[in-house]
Protein backbone atom coordinates (compact mmCIF):
# COMPACT_ATOMS: atom_id res chain seq x y z
CA UNK A 1 0.00 0.00 0.00
CA UNK A 2 2.74 2.52 0.71
CA UNK A 3 4.45 1.67 -3.03
CA UNK A 4 0.97 2.55 -4.48
CA UNK A 5 1.06 5.95 -2.40
CA UNK A 6 4.90 6.44 -3.14
CA UNK A 7 3.78 5.86 -7.29
CA UNK A 8 0.87 8.28 -6.71
CA UNK A 9 2.82 11.08 -4.97
CA UNK A 10 5.97 10.72 -7.71
CA UNK A 11 3.15 10.77 -10.58
CA UNK A 12 1.32 14.24 -8.95
CA UNK A 13 4.69 15.76 -8.36
CA UNK A 14 5.63 14.80 -12.31
CA UNK A 15 2.15 16.02 -13.36
CA UNK A 16 3.37 19.39 -11.46
CA UNK A 17 6.34 20.02 -12.89
CA UNK A 18 4.51 19.77 -16.88
CA UNK A 19 1.59 21.85 -15.43
CA UNK A 20 4.65 24.73 -15.14
CA UNK A 21 6.33 24.19 -18.05
CA UNK A 22 2.92 24.14 -20.28
CA UNK A 23 2.67 27.69 -18.69
CA UNK A 24 6.17 28.43 -19.52
CA UNK A 25 5.52 27.57 -22.73
CA UNK A 26 2.40 29.60 -22.78
CA UNK A 27 3.94 33.02 -22.14
CA UNK A 28 6.72 32.72 -24.38
CA UNK A 29 3.86 32.04 -27.38
CA UNK A 30 2.00 34.61 -25.84
CA UNK A 31 5.36 37.03 -25.87
CA UNK A 32 6.26 36.00 -29.73
CA UNK A 33 2.72 37.34 -30.32
CA UNK A 34 3.02 40.15 -28.50
CA UNK A 35 6.56 40.90 -30.72
CA UNK A 36 4.76 39.91 -34.01
CA UNK A 37 1.59 42.14 -33.61
CA UNK A 38 2.66 45.28 -31.02
CA UNK A 39 -0.88 47.33 -31.97
CA UNK A 40 -2.63 44.62 -29.83
CA UNK A 41 -2.60 44.83 -26.31
CA UNK A 42 -1.66 41.47 -24.85
CA UNK A 43 -4.37 40.53 -22.34
CA UNK A 44 -2.83 39.08 -18.63
CA UNK A 45 -3.45 35.69 -18.59
CA UNK A 46 -4.97 34.17 -15.18
CA UNK A 47 -3.19 30.96 -13.69
CA UNK A 48 -5.77 28.24 -13.33
CA UNK A 49 -4.71 25.01 -11.05
CA UNK A 50 -5.34 21.96 -13.65
CA UNK A 51 -6.14 18.84 -12.76
CA UNK A 52 -3.88 16.58 -12.58
CA UNK A 53 -5.54 14.17 -15.55
CA UNK A 54 -5.97 17.42 -17.67
CA UNK A 55 -2.32 18.41 -17.61
CA UNK A 56 -1.06 15.52 -20.15
CA UNK A 57 -3.96 17.20 -22.45
CA UNK A 58 -2.47 20.87 -21.99
CA UNK A 59 0.77 19.52 -22.21
CA UNK A 60 -0.06 17.52 -25.57
CA UNK A 61 -1.62 21.10 -26.99
CA UNK A 62 1.22 22.99 -26.18
CA UNK A 63 3.08 20.81 -27.95
CA UNK A 64 1.35 21.49 -31.29
CA UNK A 65 1.60 24.59 -33.34
CA UNK A 66 0.03 27.72 -32.95
CA UNK A 67 -3.10 28.09 -35.63
CA UNK A 68 -2.82 31.04 -37.26
CA UNK A 69 -6.16 33.31 -36.95
CA UNK A 70 -7.22 33.86 -40.17
CA UNK A 71 -8.50 37.21 -40.98
CA UNK A 72 -12.31 37.90 -41.27
CA UNK A 73 -13.75 38.61 -44.60
CA UNK A 74 -16.31 41.70 -45.51
CA UNK A 75 -19.92 41.15 -45.58
CA UNK A 76 -19.87 41.20 -49.58
CA UNK A 77 -16.59 39.26 -50.05
CA UNK A 78 -17.56 36.59 -47.50
CA UNK A 79 -21.16 36.11 -49.51
CA UNK A 80 -19.18 35.68 -52.77
CA UNK A 81 -16.83 33.09 -51.30
CA UNK A 82 -19.96 30.95 -50.28
CA UNK A 83 -21.07 30.34 -53.57
CA UNK A 84 -18.99 29.11 -56.09
CA UNK A 85 -19.98 29.90 -59.66
CA UNK A 86 -19.44 27.81 -62.96
CA UNK A 87 -17.98 29.71 -66.34
CA UNK A 88 -21.94 29.48 -66.85
CA UNK A 89 -22.92 31.89 -63.74
CA UNK A 90 -24.34 28.94 -62.39
CA UNK A 91 -23.71 28.04 -58.68
CA UNK A 92 -22.49 24.71 -58.14
CA UNK A 93 -26.08 23.69 -56.15
CA UNK A 94 -27.55 24.98 -59.16
CA UNK A 95 -25.47 22.23 -61.39
CA UNK A 96 -25.92 19.70 -59.40
CA UNK A 97 -29.24 19.93 -59.19
CA UNK A 98 -29.96 20.39 -62.73
CA UNK A 99 -27.93 17.14 -63.25
CA UNK A 100 -30.21 15.45 -60.37
CA UNK A 101 -33.29 16.67 -62.11
CA UNK A 102 -32.57 15.83 -65.85
CA UNK A 103 -31.95 12.33 -64.83
CA UNK A 104 -34.93 10.13 -64.75
CA UNK A 105 -33.95 7.62 -62.85
CA UNK A 106 -31.46 9.06 -60.01
CA UNK A 107 -28.00 10.08 -60.41
CA UNK A 108 -25.30 8.15 -58.57
CA UNK A 109 -22.81 10.55 -56.26
CA UNK A 110 -19.70 8.71 -58.55
CA UNK A 111 -21.48 10.47 -61.89
CA UNK A 112 -22.13 13.41 -60.07
CA UNK A 113 -18.15 14.11 -59.55
CA UNK A 114 -17.16 12.88 -62.90
CA UNK A 115 -19.55 15.30 -64.42
CA UNK A 116 -18.77 18.00 -62.23
CA UNK A 117 -14.89 17.86 -61.71
CA UNK A 118 -15.35 18.06 -57.64
CA UNK A 119 -14.06 16.45 -55.28
CA UNK A 120 -16.20 14.25 -53.19
CA UNK A 121 -16.20 16.76 -50.02
CA UNK A 122 -17.81 19.69 -52.23
CA UNK A 123 -20.66 17.08 -53.85
CA UNK A 124 -21.50 15.30 -50.74
CA UNK A 125 -21.77 19.06 -48.83
CA UNK A 126 -23.90 19.95 -52.14
CA UNK A 127 -26.34 17.32 -51.76
CA UNK A 128 -27.23 17.82 -48.19
CA UNK A 129 -27.21 21.15 -48.48
CA UNK A 130 -29.71 20.33 -51.21
CA UNK A 131 -31.58 17.31 -49.06
CA UNK A 132 -32.11 20.10 -46.15
CA UNK A 133 -33.71 22.21 -48.78
CA UNK A 134 -36.14 19.90 -49.65
CA UNK A 135 -35.55 19.76 -53.03
CA UNK A 136 -33.92 16.68 -53.47
CA UNK A 137 -34.29 13.12 -51.91
CA UNK A 138 -32.65 9.70 -51.66
CA UNK A 139 -33.52 7.25 -53.44
CA UNK A 140 -31.24 4.94 -52.06
CA UNK A 141 -27.50 4.94 -50.44
CA UNK A 142 -25.77 7.19 -52.81
CA UNK A 143 -28.33 7.71 -55.47
CA UNK A 144 -30.37 10.85 -55.51
CA UNK A 145 -33.71 11.87 -57.48
CA UNK A 146 -35.38 15.21 -57.50
CA UNK A 147 -38.51 15.27 -55.04
CA UNK A 148 -41.87 15.12 -56.54
CA UNK A 149 -44.10 17.85 -55.42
Amino acid sequence: MKDVQKELLAISTALSSLVKQVEKMVEAIEKENVKAAPKKKAKAAKKVKVPAKKAKAAAKKAKTAPKKKVAKKSAPAAAEAKVPTAAGGQTMLDNIFGMISKSRNGITVERLKKRTELQARQVSNALYKLTKKGIIETLSRGVYVKKKK
